[in-house]
């Protein structure tokens, strides 16, 4: 799986997904430090550990460079951007029960305008789902860009 890079400046309009996901009760949001806990916890239960190292990063900037979405007070689904490198977008998911409601789109378009915003042009989507990021934020594939940055991830020891 390679890359995929995004026009920050040409991102999709999701005002409507976000007022139907309000209406079902979910929010998107940035976390407070004071969060952070929680959204690690969510992410170590359901995904890798290195996910959840990723994203701990988030939280030692400002503005935290994590989002995500809440549902009676409970962490759904999240999206992170400036991680493991600058400019990059992810690691992001969405709590099984709750995909394909439009919040793993919502997630993503949020952190790449808050990229936008912080001056950067294009994003860089590290290792992404083949087909989802083409759809849902019009993601061109880097070619040659496997393994990428993640050429060194380690593995535990057997």
């Amino acid at each position: 799986m390679g890359d995929y890079l995004v026009k920050l400046y040409d991102l999709p309009d999701v005002s409507g997904v976000m007022a139907k996901l309000e209406k079902e009760g979910i929010r998107i949001l940035r976390p407070k430090s004071f969060q952070k806990t929680f959204v690690l916890d969510f992410i170590k239960k359901r995904w890798h550990r290195n996910w959840a190292d990723e994203c701990d990063g988030c939280f030692s900037k400002l503005p935290i460079t994590c989002f995500m979405a809440v549902k009676d007070k409970k962490v759904i689904g999240f999206s992170c951007y400036d991680t493991t490198m600058k400019g990059f977008f992810g690691p992001t998911g969405v709590c099984e029960k709750f995909r394909g409601m439009g919040i793993g789109k919502a997630l993503c378009v949020k952190a790449l305008e808050a990229m936008h915003h912080e001056g950067y042009a294009y994003g860089i989507i590290g290792g992404g789902i083949d087909g989802f990021y083409v759809k849902a934020v019009n993601a061109i594939p880097i070619e040659g860009s496997s393994p990428g940055v993640y050429d060194c991830a380690l593995e535990d020891e057997e």
